[in-house]
């Protein structure tokens, strides 16, 4: 137990560099201090609240892969997908909502979710079971009735639904998939 409170006392010191930091950092020494103190309930209070900075940061991580709007199309972002991620496993979520005037589709990332883990081998084996594919730069995204759905490093989630594939692979084609890879790492 005592190297757990070491290694919370390392990430307080080193968290001053991260986003957020300051709340983060004195959480965490919130938390030190109330294991200090004996108080075990509020010890594990400030260390879940910890936890809760933390993912909101690295959910601020994962939307910045939402494509930037098209020419002429307008772009909303919402990280608050994370929350609901939460009652299926956990990870990390972030969607954005597209929209010109007359149409509108969105995109969703999730990463490191169980559920995307199980979606992964169906994926990955969609061609050979005669579900439609769609070439997207690089990526085959299955094409369930106009919903695009790809997969990169077995672990990230990205969809997109709601306008033609004709509009929405274009805006695909601009996520980093690569750097995506590396997300959470």
């Amino acid at each position: 137990m005592k190297l757990m409170f070491k290694t919370i006392a390392a990430v307080a010191l080193l968290a001053p560099t991260l986003a957020h930091a300051d709340e983060v950092t004195e959480t965490l020494q919130s938390a030190l201090k109330a294991y200090e103190e004996g108080d075990i309930t509020y010890t594990l209070e400030e260390l879940e609240y910890a936890k809760q900075l933390l993912k909101a940061m690295k959910t601020a991580d994962l939307a910045k892969f939402l494509p930037e709007a098209p020419e002429g199309w307008t772009r909303e972002v919402s990280t608050e997908m994370s929350a609901g991620l939460s009652m299926m496993g956990g990870g990390a979520g972030a969607e954005a909502t597209y929209a010109d005037g007359s149409e509108e589709f969105s995109i969703t990332i999730m990463a490191n979710n169980p559920m995307v883990g199980a979606l992964a081998g169906m994926l990955s084996n969609a061609g050979l079971m005669g579900m439609k594919l769609e070439r997207v730069g690089r990526m085959k995204y299955l094409n369930q009735d106009g919903e695009l759905s790809g997969i990169v490093d077995g672990r990230i989630l990205i969809q997109a639904e709601g306008a033609d594939i004709a509009v929405m692979i274009p805006v695909l084609e601009t996520i980093d998939h690569r750097a995506l890879e590396d997300f959470g790492r």
